[in-house]
């Protein structure tokens, strides 16, 4: 009876401990409606989000990511005068900061890690530079490695491909990096440059924290002004999906996976057949199978639904109001079961759920308020 009841003891108290384990959702945001980094609870049932804390006022902490066992993050400072916050998470959710170290830029828009996470990756708007920053053992950064500087003539003022009655028209003035990540291998570096319609290519040497440019060093945007601005790559990792923000168009790209090369594919409007006015495109996620893709209009206040053939070619299937306004970026879930949108200038994040036959979006009725979201991150429950 005794060795039973222990036993029994034992499994109730595991029991409890899995009950008690909390996952946690971090939203950064703009100043001033935003005053910094929030964390949340998550609903593993719901995806409700609730708890908000403030748990960092860095300036405009728009930009982050997090390791991948959820015991750093790392928040930039979209500032002139580019800061990345390097930030323990501590099994409460409570933020200890590592260090700060300099973006290699101004304006950083965009952090990556590579896969094995020894290296961040920047992409500094204002200054149309690049950095690549190594990930001590500890979480911490050192300083960049290796920064390029985007060089070239501004690509066209106006998006040829963009709907009839479009102005948008953003930063063709020079170069503005948007976006860098690495393909799933971790051996090829990509970023965007909006200013120039470009996108570069590079071979990354994971030891040295090196970039060298590839051959092609970059290749032009799909379309005169366009804007590059953020990709995704499929499940398999031969290919991306890269959303042009002033043309309101996506582009399907194939890599080389031996080179490191990217081929463009077909281009199609993010926007619903027979829009006509502005509006600029914006996030975009693909569901962990690689077989649905969901892209933010900003100003249509739309989140565009594709779903992704065997052959990479796109069907549009919906187009669902966000019930907010600029929808920022979007992010799912770990599971897959639930969208979320930044609606940066309405000031709330609305919560989709995803129908797991087709990925139908369907609206929860439950807004969560905070200021100017940017973007939002899950890590593994504590």
């Amino acid at each position: 009876m005794p060795v039973t009841r222990n036993l029994l003891i034992a499994s109730l108290a595991m029991v409890a401990g899995t009950a008690a384990a909390q996952q946690f959702a971090w939203v950064s945001t703009y100043n001033p409606n935003g005053e910094g980094v929030y964390r949340f609870q998550v609903d593993a049932k719901t995806g409700a989000l609730s708890s908000k804390t403030l748990v960092n006022e860095l300036p405009n902490a728009a930009q982050l990511t997090a390791s991948k066992d959820g015991k750093t993050l790392y928040v930039a400072s979209e500032a002139e005068k580019g800061v990345i916050a390097a930030l323990r998470v501590e099994e409460n959710g409570n933020l200890t900061e590592l260090n700060q170290v300099s973006s290699g830029g101004a304006g950083p828009v965009y952090l990556s890690l590579t896969p094995d996470g020894r290296h961040l990756l920047v992409a500094n708007y204002i200054s149309g530079t690049i950095a690549i920053l190594p990930v001590k053992e500890d979480g911490s950064l050192g300083e960049a490695s290796d920064t390029r500087q985007d060089e070239g003539q501004p690509g066209a003022a106006k998006p040829e491909a963009a709907v009839e009655g479009s102005f948008a028209v953003s930063d063709h003035n020079g170069p503005h990096a948007h976006m860098i990540g690495t393909d799933p291998s971790g051996k090829f570096v990509f970023s965007t440059d909006l200013g120039l319609d470009r996108i570069y290519q590079y071979r990354l040497d994971n030891e040295t924290g090196k970039l060298t440019p590839n051959d092609p060093p970059f290749i032009t945007a799909s379309s005169q002004g366009a804007g590059p601005r953020h990709f995704v790559f499929t499940p398999a990792g031969d290919g991306l999906w890269l959303i042009n923000e002033e043309s309101s168009t996506l582009t399907h790209y194939q890599l080389d996976t031996a080179k490191g090369t990217l081929t463009a594919g077909k281009t199609v409007s993010a926007l619903p057949k027979g829009y006509k006015g502005t509006s600029f495109a914006a996030g975009l996620v693909l569901s962990h199978d690689g077989k649905q893709l969901y892209v933010a209009n900003r100003l249509h206040n739309s989140i565009a639904h594709f779903t992704v053939s065997a052959n990479g070619t796109l069907t549009h299937q919906d187009d669902i109001w966000t019930r907010g306004d600029y929808p920022r970026t979007l992010t799912l879930d770990s599971n897959g079961k639930y969208l979320y949108a930044m609606n940066q200038r309405s000031d709330n994040i609305t919560r989709f759920s995803v129908a797991p036959q087709d990925g139908k979006l369907t609206f929860i009725e439950d807004y969560v308020a905070v200021g100017s979201p940017s973007q939002l991150i899950f890590t593994p429950a504590k």
